[in-house]
């Protein structure tokens, strides 16, 4: 019997390479992405190369109804030569975020094909060009445990160029490792519930660490007992499959004293069915997704020193099953969390914030960083207040680290709208019985925001609510129907910029 390996094994991504100069033949699919402006300057000499009159085409595809909206694509066959089609894809207003979409839509189309000559605009600045690559990686997405039928295998590779002697591959390789992120926590999202257990996401978790020159520690259900975290277990007591506490330790080369230090807590419900406060079955399709925080949080760390992250990070995933059983936990108990705050359940459903509410005293008890972001899918409420697949919610109490993250993620893609931790709302969790409970009829993403926010102490602290963005209703720009690994592209834009503690405290 084949072992499995003790690392991860990253998935097959399409190489993207950067061309100094057109190519003398390339591929035998030219793309030229065409932006608001017209074709890129190299566009005539490519078609000198290609024999084709290419502000022709242009101008015959426009006629036919094409326009360079950013994704938009036109495909015109070549019939001699050894270059056999030209695609045209739109870029929009140049900006990173339309070509990351032209990025995803050159993946598609490239699918079963072995190789891709895209020519981009001339001077393309780095942080455009790296959402090429990172749009190319997410658009070749794929996850199918089909026998028959399996689709079309990732394209081999795609040569970038903008006609100039520029050598650019640095800024490619970077987009590359933030797409693979988006790709790993998406993989880790949409795995089969009956596959992803706590278990396995410790197991992929160690995996990754001695792949990403990481350190990991697990807590079994007997250390979570010992060590107190009554949270964790709770939510995990109705299930068969135990629950687990990972820690993920990433610290760079040179590290000091001095090294800011920012602390992930990442929610790993591996599958939600609300426990004894039962969802409805339609509200429990896509719960294999609701430990997207977690999955991020791994992803991320997965990519600190590839990417050269110079501050200390460290990645807590609270992973747990929330099932309904005769030893599930029910509304009226009251649990007593890591460091002794205690809450009164009030409904199984709103499991989320229990076992993150571990992680977060933990981190504040033990770890006592400049800063801390927890990360989950952790209401629908949030989709009641931001919508599907435009904002994620973000809570802080340090407007510094709010407009870090708020930065990484406009330059990301998996963009943040800042909400209010209204102390208003703190008596709509008050309970004579407990420091507080774990559900309100009030608002619902804010008053579980401030629920977790007593959990972070004095800490400069960031919840992102990202229930909003963790499902793509179909395959769209840079996402494929389903579970989207929210996040990880986020933070690890944040972690990798080059100050991102700055003004934080």
């Amino acid at each position: 019997m084949a072992r499995r390996s003790n690392t991860f094994t990253f998935p097959t991504l399409p190489a993207v390479s950067w061309q100094p100069g057109l190519p003398v033949h390339g591929a035998p699919t030219w793309v030229i992405v065409v932006g608001e402006g017209g074709l890129p300057a190299a566009a005539k000499e490519a078609g000198e190369r290609l024999g084709v009159d290419l502000d022709r085409l242009y101008e015959v595809q426009q006629a036919t109804g094409f326009s360079p909206t950013a994704g938009a694509t036109a495909s015109y066959p070549l019939l001699t030569g050894e270059v056999t089609e030209v695609l045209l894809v739109g870029a929009g207003d140049g900006s990173a975020k339309d070509l990351r979409h032209a990025g995803a839509a050159i993946a598609r189309f490239g699918r079963g094909k072995d190789e891709l000559t895209a020519v981009v605009a001339e001077g393309i600045d780095d942080a455009t060009l790296q959402a090429v690559a990172e749009g190319v990686v997410l658009g070749s997405f794929s996850y199918t445990q089909k026998t028959v039928d399996t689709g079309k295998p990732v394209v081999g590779r795609v040569t970038l160029t903008d006609g100039s002697a520029s050598e650019r591959q640095t800024v490619l390789d970077r987009g590359i490792v933030l797409g693979r992120t988006g790709w790993v926590a998406r993989q880790f999202a949409i795995t089969p519930s009956n596959e992803k257990d706590p278990s396995w996401m410790a197991a992929r978790s160690t995996e990754l660490a001695a792949s990403s020159g990481l350190e990991v520690t697990v807590w079994d259900e007997k250390q979570l007992a010992a060590d107190g975290f009554g949270g964790i277990l709770a939510v995990g007591k109705g299930s068969t499959r135990p629950p687990r506490f990972i820690r993920l330790d990433y610290v760079p080369a040179g590290a000091t004293k001095k090294t800011p230090y920012v602390v992930l807590v990442g929610k790993g419900i591996t599958y939600d069915t609300g426990g004894l406060s039962l969802k409805p079955r339609e509200g429990m399709v896509s719960m294999k997704r609701d430990m997207t925080g977690g999955g991020s949080v791994m992803a991320t760390m997965s990519a600190l020193r590839e990417l050269g992250a110079n501050v200390r990070v460290t990645g807590l995933i609270c992973s747990a099953e929330n099932m309904p059983s005769g030893t599930a936990y029910r509304p009226d108990d009251v649990i007593r969390h890591y460091g002794g705050r205690t809450t009164e359940v009030k409904n199984t459903d709103a499991e989320g914030r229990l076992v993150m509410a571990d992680g977060l005293a933990y981190a504040v008890k033990e770890l006592k960083p400049d800063a801390i972001v927890d990360i989950a899918t952790l209401t629908g409420a949030i989709k009641v207040s931001l919508g599907s697949m435009l904002y994620g919610g973000l809570f802080a109490t340090d407007d510094a680290l709010a407009d870090n993250l708020a930065d990484a993620g406009r330059v990301s893609g998996e963009e943040l709208w800042r909400m209010p931790l209204a102390e208003q709302y703190q008596e709509l969790i008050s309970t004579p019985i407990a420091d507080s409970v774990n559900s309100s009829k009030g608002p619902g993403s804010i008053t579980a925001a401030l629920f977790l926010k007593a959990f972070a102490g004095d800490i400069p602290w960031a919840h992102l609510d990202l229930s909003s963005i963790a499902e793509s209703p179909a395959d769209r720009f840079e996402y494929s129907v389903g579970a989207t690994g929210a996040g990880a592209r986020l933070l690890t834009t944040w972690l990798t910029s080059e100050t991102p503690t700055s003004g934080i405290g």
